[in-house]
């Protein structure tokens, strides 16, 4: 077992973190300033996007592009370090197309859509032209079983209809934002897994309804955590994504590398937490002796440094089975690291925090940003209860033909 990253892989590190330490950290105060001055997206988004695109900095997240598409070409487990690098400066991703839900959106539309939505969506998101947002949590059902959902999506002619009212729908706030791809029922009565659909609904066609941008523990997100009013919005029946009762299957498809790839840039911003943390503990005193010299603090630290490194560690396996197997073969390690990295990236910022003291829950530092960021993860792509239920029923069922031997070790002589 090789765990040195390839040469391709450290060619781009390094070239990723030049550019982050060349265009993105020196725009940090800048970003702040705008975004709290109201301005959204920042005056140098553009800029920043053509120097990644130019610099081949572009789609790092999409494994299998066309060769006339732009883009790097990497697998799962050479994108997780890139990742990394990027979810240290959170809004970085988005300088080189990397955001969600855009890039998961590429994927469905990449894997599943028609020729000619690709030309009408997938293209200009490829090239950073537009954003889009993936709509299908609700408010008035559990969203943690997607089957739930209640939004209709009714054939009437040659058009479909949708109605029905989403929330936390992640960049519909967002000004380029241009297209939702919306989940919903084509059929009520149908089986379980087979009344949901996939279908493309546009910004701008009537009867869509921004209603509010909620926030997240009063931390306020300019691109959206949004909800979303659909009234007798009608569409051609040429936006379905692939076929009636396709819907569930495809947000499978679409939920599995997405979710480690929020855990990629947990671990970054868990980095970020604890090269804080570190900072401030030998530069502060307290009772004569500088912080990181109290046993607390130094625990901390060295507890903090064990688990980022045991999390890196499944979240490269779990990037490798996906490339090996698929999401579905590596659903196990896929819910494993979506509930251990969340929780690694509130404990470690929650830990920096109690080190800065009051400044560390104040816009001085990221740590407040970054303990949401983790916090609101522990319900997106699904809450740490359903995934934990997932590890269980694998486990269970692998158990079944271990079990004979188990009772034979159990009643052999001498036990």
């Amino acid at each position: 077992m090789d765990f040195a990253y390839s040469e391709k892989t450290e060619q781009l590190r390094a070239q990723l973190r030049n550019f982050m330490d060349d265009h993105i950290v020196p725009r940090i105060g800048q970003w702040s300033e705008e975004i709290h001055s109201g301005v959204f997206p920042v005056s140098f988004m553009g800029e920043l996007k053509s120097l990644a695109k130019a610099e081949g900095l572009w789609n790092l997240f999409l494994p299998h592009l066309g060769d006339d598409e732009p883009g790097t070409r990497l697998t799962n487990l050479e994108y997780a370090p890139l990742a990394e690098i990027m979810g240290r400066i959170p809004w970085s991703s988005e300088v080189f197309n990397c955001s969600a839900p855009d890039t998961g959106n590429m994927e469905v539309l990449h894997m599943f859509g028609s020729e000619a939505q690709k030309d009408q969506w997938l293209k200009p998101l490829l090239n950073g032209e537009i954003r889009s947002a993936f709509a299908m949590t609700e408010p008035d059902v559990a969203s943690s079983d997607a089957t739930n959902i209640q939004t209709s999506i009714t054939r009437d002619g040659d058009d479909y209809v949708i109605n029905g009212r989403k929330w936390f729908i992640t960049n519909a706030h967002h000004p380029n934002c241009k297209i939702f791809i919306v989940m919903g029922k084509t059929d009520f009565d149908a089986d379980t897994h087979r009344q949901q659909s996939m279908i493309l609904v546009p910004m701008d066609t009537p009867g869509v309804e921004l209603v509010r941008n909620i926030t997240t523990i009063n931390h306020h997100a300019p691109e959206g955590h949004s909800e979303v009013l659909y009234r007798d919005v009608r569409v051609p029946a040429s936006n379905l994504i692939a076929n009636e009762g396709d819907g569930f299957m495809i947000a499978q498809a679409r939920l599995g590398p997405g979710r480690i790839h929020h855990c990629m840039r947990a671990i970054g911003m868990s980095e970020v937490c604890l090269e804080l943390m570190v900072a401030r503990s030998q530069e502060r005193k307290t009772f004569g002796k500088y912080l990181y010299k109290h046993g607390s603090i130094s625990e901390w630290i060295a507890r903090s440094r064990i688990e980022i490194e045991q999390a890196r560690l499944l979240v490269l396996k779990s990037a490798s089975m996906i490339d090996q197997v698929g999401a579905r073969g590596a659903r196990r390690e896929i819910s494993m690291i979506k509930v251990i990295a969340p929780t690694l990236l509130t404990t470690i910022a929650d830990r920096a925090m109690q080190v800065f003291g009051a400044m560390g829950v104040s816009p001085d530092t990221p740590l407040a940003d970054l303990y949401t960021a983790g916090r609101v993860l522990r319900f997106a792509d699904g809450p740490d209860e359903v995934h934990l239920q997932t590890i269980a029923r694998l486990e269970i069922r692998e158990s079944q033909d271990k079990l004979l031997d188990v009772v034979k070790y159990l009643r052999a002589p001498g036990r």
